[in-house]
């Protein structure tokens, strides 16, 4: 039940957007939707949230800014090593799509070229590490791995 939880609200928040909602209400809560939620609006998907009543069942009010395309949780919590987050990445998360404008023939070659590194892609995976949820440029950053916990995009 307590892995359920964070996808359901992740759905309900896709589902809002998708219906022009301006605000998405999460009902029951956990820390780690938080600490997911934090990191989206960091990452500027979500405009704010505010938590009422964290010590009981709880509810969140998300503020939607139109970004989120789409947004999962992993109930199965896949474990990384942190050499592993660039591939993760570059299969779970959509690529920008390079084109061919004008002369330049090298972006087109290179797009042909085969899979882009994770750098080249929309969206973040959220890692839960010995550091914290992190997002999957951080945990590089840190040199750290640990259990996928989702993504958007």
């Amino acid at each position: 039940m307590g892995r359920r939880i964070l996808n359901d609200a992740l759905r309900t928040m896709v589902n809002a957007e998708r219906r022009g909602m301006a605000k998405a209400h999460l009902q029951p809560i956990s820390t780690v939707m938080t600490s997911f939620l934090k990191i989206m609006k960091d990452h500027g998907y979500i405009k704010d949230f505010q938590v009422y009543d964290p010590h009981r069942v709880g509810k969140i009010t998300v503020e939607l800014q139109g970004r989120i395309n789409d947004c999962r949780a992993l109930t199965y919590r896949q474990d990384l090593k942190a050499k592993d987050i660039e591939k993760y990445t570059a299969n779970k998360l959509p690529t920008r799509q390079l084109c061919a404008c004008g002369d330049d023939d090298e972006l087109y070659s290179a797009a042909i070229a085969g899979p882009t590194p994770a750098s080249a892609s929309w969206g973040y995976v959220v890692i839960t590490t010995p550091n914290g949820v992190l997002d999957h440029e951080e945990a590089v950053q840190q040199n750290v791995g640990g259990q996928v916990l989702g993504y958007f995009y």
